[in-house]
């Protein structure tokens, strides 16, 4: 945690060119805009990095085929290019996968028309992914028997992406890029004050860990809250042409339904989306679209029960799942971007494209809605508003994204075969280590073989039923800020969302794991996290 209190310590004693107030998907590709363009960033949240939204979503990054039925075709062009786009600049992290729709009888609209539907798609997407195909309902028994077809129609399969690992960790990797180009970042920062004196904001923060209040100053502000903009505009005395609206969304987390990777797809009892999403060797199914009038929510039994109800009756399983199935839990809100305030929080007919309103007099940015998809189109926007407000950008043509370049990465796999790392890989594994460790740190991965070459027990996995070896968690340690065992194993990693808490409470690795993160206080945080 040294890495952490350096940084606390640096936020109270500089001045910044922007402060960026929120760790969330929008506030992490701000702030690596940013800072790779040579600009001084600061960044702030209140809890963890990534800790509301954007480790909530479905690990999708789609190009918005829903939004074809509302005509929103100018939306659907542009998040397909941006989609494109995020594939070819993280191949490893952000691959292609096929979505396998049955329609049922009764749909409202005939199975072949919405097939155009996916070619027209496919067509807006440039072609850049497999072609869709029709699926009869001999095709769907035959590919995926595990699929009620009952009542099918038939169906079609049809290609968008989806992020190997988890959201939070993609968002964490903006983070952590911008630290490696001088960001100034910290998580359980609260911003409780902000003012603009002069040509600055004072912003007074506070270490939620140890109470303690400090100031920091930045000549911009830029409010990336996510569904708390709204909040820290009443804070800081903003006001805005758009507002946030919610719609709470879960996911549950079970053993592993069919071996085939690919996204099987419905339209659920209230007619909206409902995904069965590979994750490893366990799967996730959902979502529900609830109007809720807060950010802070939580999974009911009604929305159990809907997830549980839908799955049971679209798939065909030995035996029903039921709430003793549950590994884990997915909840958070859609924060969705309207103009005045109020509004009906609907997926089908609210979309989720951003928008950025600016105080142009007080160097202030808000920015509300968003996706996934089109996060890099968000840190090249920003930066656009950042020099227009008179603010330098001293490298305006630096790539900032992506993963590193191919030269790079053939260091790194021969550095891999030298010293025969796959061969280390557990046999419990999903792939090989060469693979999974290029994929989560990039060219930082070449630390690990060198951690490996020392000591080949390096590469043993540490936590039981979780693919991280010891020198990941060592790495984790020094570079990935981790207050709480939660940020670990929930958003570093997504260990607590595909093995039971029981299970992890009486891991013998855990507690190893909790040493190595946390020193002196590994009893401390470990009991921390089971209490609550």
């Amino acid at each position: 945690m040294q890495l952490r209190q350096t940084n606390i310590a640096k936020l109270g004693s500089e001045t910044f060119d922007v402060l960026v107030v929120g760790g969330g998907i929008n506030g992490a590709v701000s702030a690596a805009a940013l800072a790779g363009k040579g600009v001084k960033v600061a960044l702030i949240d209140r809890s963890d990095f990534a800790a509301c939204t954007s480790s909530n979503s479905s690990n999708l990054a789609w190009g918005g085929i829903k939004y074809l039925e509302t005509m929103e075709l100018l939306l659907v062009n542009k998040l397909c290019k941006s989609r494109n786009h995020l594939m070819k600049s993280y191949p490893s992290t952000v691959q292609e996968i096929r979505f396998f729709t049955t329609i049922q009888k009764g749909f409202r609209l005939p199975v072949s028309f919405v097939y155009l539907g996916t070619l027209f798609y496919w067509m807006l997407g440039r072609f850049f992914t497999r072609p869709p195909r029709f699926l009869t309902r001999a095709n769907i028994e035959s590919l995926e028997p595990v699929v009620n077809t009952r009542n099918a129609k038939g169906g079609f399969e049809y290609s968008d992406c989806y992020l190997y690992d988890n959201d939070a960790r993609f968002v964490f990797n903006f983070i952590r890029t911008s630290m490696n180009y001088g960001c100034v970042a910290a998580n359980y920062v609260a911003s409780t004050a902000a003012k603009r004196e002069g040509d600055l904001w004072h912003v007074t923060a506070q270490d939620t860990i140890s109470g303690k209040s400090f100031p920091i100053r930045a000549r911009a502000l830029v409010n990336a809250c996510g569904p708390y903009v709204d909040q820290h505009n009443s804070l800081s005395q903003q006001s805005t042409e758009h507002h946030h609206v919610f719609s709470k969304g879960i996911h549950l987390i079970v053993d592993q339904v069919t071996p085939n990777k690919r996204v099987l797809t419905f339209f659920a009892s209230d007619g909206r989306l409902f995904f069965v999403i590979p994750m490893g060797r366990r799967t996730c199914i959902g979502t529900t679209d609830t109007q809720v009038d807060e950010p802070q929510t939580q999974v009911t039994e009604q929305d159990r029960q809907f997830v549980l109800d839908n799955i049971n009756a679209l798939l065909s399983l030995p035996t029903p799942i039921t709430h003793n199935d549950i590994i884990a839990e997915r909840c958070g809100v859609r924060p969705l971007a309207v103009t005045g305030k109020g509004g009906k929080a609907d997926w089908v007919k609210l979309s989720r494209k951003h928008a950025i309103d600016v105080n142009h007099g007080q160097k202030h940015l808000s920015i509300f809605g968003g996706k996934l998809t089109d996060c890099l189109n968000v840190g090249e926007e920003v930066v656009e508003i950042i020099r227009a407000l008179g603010i330098s950008i001293p490298y305006p043509k630096h790539r900032w994204y992506g993963e590193p370049n191919d030269d790079i990465k053939k260091e790194y796999l021969h550095q891999a075969r030298l010293i025969d790392l796959d061969s280390l890989t557990n046999e419990i594994s999903s792939e090989p280590l060469s693979v999974r460790f290029w994929r989560r740190y990039g060219a930082e991965a070449i630390g690990l073989l060198e951690r490996i070459r020392a000591n080949p027990a390096n590469a043993k996995l540490l936590i039981e039923n979780a693919e991280y070896t010891r020198c990941e968690i060592e790495q984790a340690a020094r570079r990935e800020m981790i207050t709480k065992l939660e940020d670990f194993l929930r958003r570093r990693s997504k260990i607590s969302q595909v093995v039971r808490k029981e299970e992890l409470k009486n891991s013998p690795g855990l507690k190893e794991a909790c040493k190595i993160l946390f020193g002196d206080q590994a009893d401390a945080k470990y009991h921390e996290y089971f209490s609550e």
